[in-house]
């Protein structure tokens, strides 16, 4: 029988490249001194539970994610170039990613889309860089 952390951390796997940008392990190591049971929530929840249900595709999931992040505003940027690499992970095209975000002009606001936008265009940049060191 599979424990929904085993299967969280299957399905984390599916979303992450640990080579090409931020990811949920950095994350989940920054925080063992000050709250480890954060990335225990993370991989059981959040991916255990949550992602691993069948009825959206991963690049929907991603799309879903990151337009939550968008309407969040600029304190969700650190969670946002994180998203933004696990939508690229998920199969998402940059083209695509930054058009999620110009629809929510409408709903967000000019200054929200820009900061994510901006965000988005940090993430590309570093991983092109990336890319083109290998």
């Amino acid at each position: 029988m599979t424990t929904r952390y085993e299967k969280g951390l299957e399905m984390l796997k599916e979303y992450t490249n640990e080579e090409k940008g931020t990811n949920h392990f950095e994350l989940m190591k920054g925080l063992n001194d000050i709250a480890p049971d954060i990335g225990k929530y993370i991989i059981e929840f959040a991916y255990g539970d949550i992602y691993s249900r069948n009825n959206l595709s991963k690049k929907n999931r991603a799309l879903a994610v990151l337009s939550s992040l968008v309407t969040q505003g600029s304190g969700s940027l650190p969670q946002l170039e994180l998203h933004i690499n696990t939508a690229l992970n998920a199969g998402l095209t940059e083209e695509e990613i930054v058009e999620a975000m110009i629809q929510l002009i409408p709903y967000v606001g000019f200054p929200t889309v820009i900061n994510a936008v901006k965000q988005a265009q940090h993430v590309f940049q570093e991983r092109s860089m990336e890319a083109a060191k290998t």
